[in-house]
């Protein structure tokens, strides 16, 4: 039979369930929350008119019926998205035959493990306090539900005690507990893109880039930082294009070029935001790949094996200038000077401009000149283009943003035999004098071309600089503030900013020292203890000592409680009392006190009763009577006597 209802109870289980569903609601589909609220309030509106809850055929068709729709959203049952669906649907319906204790625990339980779920999936600075409230509340409902009665406010002052008490654990265990690599901490994520580059680039692709002022990385220099207008971030590489979209194309007959570096070397390390792409943003050009998993291309690109899907660290070193000691080859040269049919005035134009120069580099010259002096305008907000985009772009709009600049150069360079491609990745960076670092954000999304020019190799030229030559000084947001969103203005106002920094600069500290700590850096934390030479043994050695201080303090401090719970030698020898007298077969009700107890003695078991009155009397006397201060220790130790002389009659 159930259980008596319990509402305050249940109502602190729904809590702590609707906590961890609030954790997960902008992820969640949305059907996923709706649903769950539904159910919660389906099982709210029971529990204050005492209706009936479904019966186990309903809610087993219920169960089949979200099983189904999860597979059918998600395809799989595994990973983190699928898996967080799944169990809010199947603890939303636990809900509907919530009637014993073990029930609503179970509830909590759910929101514990939704609580994980979000741990895993996000660990930003911003984050940590809602994750702080929600183990605060299951805590809390816990002490609720297992002790029937307790008041809502002094569960929660338990529960914040007990998780303060468990707060230098929790530190203990975060700074030696083993990290051990490989897929054993490995959770499934999805392969969705969070925001960035792509490796496809259509005109105006990149201009959507810049009303986000999402951080997409910072850098931190070693030396000196490189000059504004040596702040390209390579990115994504292309070769093919069709008429409206660059993309990066097979390769497949593609070969490293070797290349002599010039100018000055530049050391310092990128911190990458998630973006579940793999692309890794490094000053152009990186000398080497900073990662055993992370492949330099051929196009000097680092490209990762796996999605970027949490912050990531790595340090680069790279140079602003380099030269080719190898010719393209015959492939290499086919596939970027490679045109699809269409833009004749812009084809007419690239023969007539080469027509007048003395060499490729004459003819970029000039292609950059008919730019700056045709006029263009630089916006984020162009003119829809037609069929043949870049006949509208150069004839007709004269609008556009980097994306459309970089294709149309790339393709009056590819109409005269000159081979180039376009390169996307990001421009400049905002200096946080708080933190001492470079913040690039997605409003620094660029696009730039890159052109062969013999005894030279790939020459970066960028056709923006040449129509807004201000944008190599300034970003997207300081350039055009008026095609920002007004949120994104707001966030530029100069009483906000430096305050947005002091923020920045705790985000990056977080993720540096907390969200990306690992194997390595708990050995280093072993060095600078002192412990020389540190392995994974060392680390399991630290880890057991600190828990066994850690249990040490915690009965230090609970010394006090234990001896405070001890029973007194009065009660003591009660109990031994009531012990012996139990074994008459009438043993003391919870509820008998010593007086009441001694009556009914004497009606059930006279031949007890004669030796156990006097005793019960006396305890009553010396428990709550006013016995006097001088005589009570002596009574109370010959009260211990006798009961320890009694001899009960069975």
């Amino acid at each position: 039979m159930p259980e008596r209802p319990d509402n305050r109870a249940l109502l602190w289980a729904i809590a702590a369930f609707a906590g961890g569903l609030a954790l997960h609601i902008d992820r969640l589909p949305a059907w996923v929350s709706a649903a769950a609220l539904v159910l919660v309030g389906w099982r709210l509106a029971a529990a204050r008119t005492r209706a009936p809850l479904p019966g186990a055929i309903v809610r087993t068709l219920l169960v089949a019926a979200v099983v189904i729709a999860v597979l059918a959203r998600f395809r799989t049952l595994n990973g983190l998205a699928a898996g967080s669906a799944l169990l809010v649907l199947m603890a939303a319906l636990k809900l509907l035959e919530t009637y014993r204790r073990r029930d609503r625990l179970v509830l909590v339980g759910a929101g514990l493990f939704l609580l994980l779920a979000a741990c895993l999936d996000r660990q930003e600075l911003l984050r940590t306090p809602l994750y702080l409230a929600e183990a605060w509340l299951c805590c809390t409902a816990l002490a609720v539900i297992a002790t029937d009665g307790f008041p809502g406010r002094a569960a929660l002052a338990l529960a914040g005690r007990t998780l303060l008490l468990a707060l230098p654990l929790a530190v203990l265990l975060f700074l030696f507990f083993p990290r051990l690599a490989g897929s054993f901490w490995a959770v499934p994520r999805g392969d969705e893109a969070v925001t960035g580059l792509s490796d496809t680039m259509s005109p105006g692709s990149i201009g959507k880039l810049t009303t986000s002022y999402d951080v997409a990385f910072r850098v931190r220099f070693a030396g000196e930082l490189p000059p504004p207008e040596r702040r390209y971030w390579r990115g994504p590489v292309l070769h093919d294009f069709d008429g409206s979209t660059w993309s990066r194309g097979y390769g497949h007959w593609r070969r490293g070029h070797t290349w002599e570096f010039a100018g000055p070397a530049y050391h310092y390390r990128v911190a990458l935001e998630p973006s579940r792409q793999r692309w890794w943003f490094a000053l152009d050009t990186p000398v080497e790949s900073p990662d055993p998993n992370v492949q330099l291309t051929h196009d000097y690109e680092l490209v990762a094996t796996r999605p970027v899907s949490d912050p990531t660290g790595f340090e680069v070193l790279s140079y602003t200038a380099r030269r080719a000691a190898a010719p393209l080859t015959d492939g290499e040269r086919r596939e970027d000077t490679g045109l699809p049919r269409g833009n004749p005035r812009s084809l007419a134009l690239a023969r007539e401009l080469r027509a007048g120069a003395a060499s490729d580099a004459a003819f970029v010259t000039a292609a950059l000149g008919y730019l700056r002096g045709g006029g263009f305008v630089y916006s984020l907000e162009p003119e829809q283009l037609g069929a043949d985009q870049i006949d509208d772009l150069l004839f007709r709009t004269r609008t556009g943003f980097c994306g459309h600049y970089a294709s149309a150069f790339a393709v009056l360079m590819r109409a005269a035999g000159v081979p180039a491609r376009v390169v996307t990745g990001y421009l400049g960076g905002e200096w946080n004098p708080v933190g001492g670092y470079l913040v690039v954000r997605q409003s620094d999304a660029h696009a730039w071309v890159e052109v062969w020019l013999e005894g030279h190799g790939w020459t970066r030229v960028d056709p923006t600089a040449v129509v807004a030559p201000e944008r190599l000084e300034r970003g997207a947001f300081d350039l055009l503030p008026e095609a920002m969103p007004a949120s994104t203005r707001l966030l530029r106002a100069p009483w906000l900013v430096h305050l947005l920094q002091r923020w920045d600069a705790a985000t990056a500290w977080w993720n540096d020292r907390v969200v990306k700590f690992d194997y390595a850096t708990q050995i280093d934390v072993l060095e600078r203890l002192g412990i020389r030479s540190p392995d994974a043994w060392a680390l399991g050695w630290a880890f057991v000592s600190v828990l066994l201080t850690w249990l040490a303090l915690i009965s230090w401090h609970m010394r006090g409680a234990i001896r405070r719970a001890r029973p007194d030698p009065l009660a003591r020898a009660y109990a031994r009392l009531c012990r012996k007298l139990a074994r008459t077969g009438l043993a003391r009700a919870a509820h008998q006190g010593p007086l009441d107890y001694a009556q009914a003695l004497r009606t059930g078991h006279p031949a007890a009763a004669e030796g156990a009155y006097a005793l019960l009397s006396g305890y009553a006397r010396l428990r709550f009577g006013a016995p006097e201060p001088a005589t009570r220790a002596h009574d109370i130790e010959e009260f211990t006597r006798a009961v320890r002389r009694l001899r009960v009659a069975t």
